[in-house]
């Protein structure tokens, strides 16, 4: 049943702020249902919500820490009580199951609940007395800082930037993706309201609008989390400026199955599924190419398929028996979909996966039945390239070395994951380049929010989550008094 469409507005010095032009966005279930209405806002209002940030600035960096965390207390309990609302909205525009919005919102409070129980701590000064002196190492926060974030995990992906920039004592500008915009809309104005005006501010908009957020000079940070190709404008927009940056992008990430791996575990090769599957395959720290020893792989293969078609039931978000929904959008469809048409075209085999319990439903929204592909080689753009999408190749390895040389010839490193005998994993687990490697497990399913998040090589640069990802949001600043000030080796 459709729903009256909701409006969101931008968020400049604590009020609402309604724009001249509005951006619809569709439901990916029901495409011709508007779900609601996000701001198209201006240059000129980037630069008012980046000055208005600056000059707030200068008297909330100098705010109680014991206040900043009470404030995100009482924005989490409002967000709990939100929780069912919030959930349904995300799956409305965006096309994923409510359990997996559900989830996503939990997240989004798990993390936000670390850092209030944490941020005391991790940010207080630290004080070193010695007989030839003292030093004193403080945490001062960095200044505005603009986020822009993503669609596919619109509500975690802000929370993880929200959380430690303003416990931290520096100010926001945060711009959602225009793809995913209404309901993490709603979770900075919950956040934004317990905060002094101008503390948190949002803006929706195009290039324009992030280009202003990348290259003002008042924009001291910035925390960026999507496609690589868009960070490298990022940093060149930056440059001028030397902004600081935490960037979180694109990985392609490897699941190796050792020959020690049980495939008859049927617990640990529904992880696996879930691993590739989860967000229909739109997670950046989703298992996107999957490598299987030769000695198992046919056997891990037919395992493969047959927990894939117990576990992947394809409809609507709402339906309780559903565990993927829909692809974000059209674009991204098209995108997926001639990576599998290549590999076919190549020679590989394109296997559908799973039950679609509406025809008539799938045919009218933007779903794609997940695939998996075999027989694909090591080159093909379906294995090279990130699909973000449910498609997913398998491929065989012949020895360990192999498979740790396939899984690091990637311009990315996000997460991996070892599948085996523990002792043997943790082994193979060390000579992978990722920011984070699992074992037996993979993607959000071994996420922990106490511990840094982040890529390495074209995957990104610093980290979220954990205390690093307090500590990304401030300038260590040394206070140096020495006893005795003079050299001994300079001449009076």
């Amino acid at each position: 049943m459709s729903e009256q469409p909701i409006v969101i507005d931008a968020i400049i010095n604590g009020e609402k702020h309604k724009a001249q032009e509005q951006s619809p966005r569709e439901n990916p279930t029901h495409p011709d249902e508007i779900v609601g209405y996000a701001p198209v806002n201006t240059r000129e209002e980037t630069i008012q919500a980046i000055d208005v940030a600056h000059d707030v600035f200068t008297t909330w960096r100098e705010s109680d820490m014991d206040d900043r965390i009470a404030r995100m207390r009482r924005a989490i309990e409002k967000l709990k009580d939100e929780t069912p609302n919030i959930a349904k909205l995300l799956s409305r525009e965006h096309g994923k199951p409510l359990y997996d919005s559900e989830g996503e919102v939990a997240v989004s409070l798990m993390w936000m609940e670390y850092a209030c129980n944490h941020a005391k701590e991790v940010l207080k000064n630290e004080v070193e007395e010695r007989e030839d002196g003292k030093t004193i190492i403080s945490r001062d926060a960095i200044g505005v800082v603009s986020a822009i974030t993503p669609w596919n995990y619109p509500l975690s992906l802000s929370t993880i930037k929200i959380a430690p920039a303003l416990l931290a004592g520096n100010t926001m500008v945060i711009k959602p993706s225009p793809l995913a915009p209404l309901a993490v809309s709603k979770v900075v104005e919950i956040i934004a309201d317990e905060y002094p005006p101008g503390v948190l501010n949002l803006v929706h908009g195009e290039k324009d609008v992030g280009v202003e957020l990348t290259s003002n000079p008042k924009v001291a940070k910035i925390a960026f989390t999507g496609g690589t190709e868009t960070a490298k404008h990022i940093m060149k927009a930056a440059a001028d400026t030397i902004k600081q940056m935490t960037l979180e992008l694109g990985g392609n990430d490897a699941a190796i199955i050792l020959k020690d791996f049980d495939v008859n575990d049927d617990k640990a090769m529904r992880r696996i599924v879930i691993s590739n599957f989860l967000t229909a395959g739109q997670i950046c720290m989703i298992a996107k190419r999957v490598y299987v020893h030769e000695s198992i792989y046919e056997s891990f293969v037919e395992k493969y398929i047959e927990a894939a078609n117990k576990w992947i039931k394809v409809g609507d978000p709402f339906d309780e028996r559903v565990t993927v929904g829909t692809v974000n959008n059209k674009k991204q469809i098209e995108f997926v979909q001639n990576l599998v048409d290549d590999a076919e075209s190549k020679g590989a085999k394109v296997i559908k996966l799973g039950e679609i319990l509406d025809q008539d439903l799938f045919e009218q929204g933007y779903f794609m039945q997940p695939t998996v592909v075999l027989g694909a080689d090591y080159r093909d753009p379906i294995v090279v390239e990130e699909q973000f999408g449910p498609t997913v190749p398998i491929l065989p390895f012949k020895d360990d070395e192999h498979a740790i040389e396939l899984a690091n010839d990637s311009i990315y490193g996000l997460t991996s994951s070892v599948w085996g005998d523990e002792a043997h994993a943790i082994e193979v687990a060390k000579h992978i380049q990722a920011g984070t490697t699992m074992i037996n497990t993979a993607a959000v399913q071994g996420l922990d929010v106490r511990y840094p998040f982040g890529g390495v090589k074209q995957s990104g640069v610093g980290r979220e989550y954990g205390n690093e990802g307090l500590l990304a949001y401030t300038d260590t600043h040394v206070i140096n008094i020495p006893n005795d000030p003079d050299l001994p080796y300079i001449p009076e």
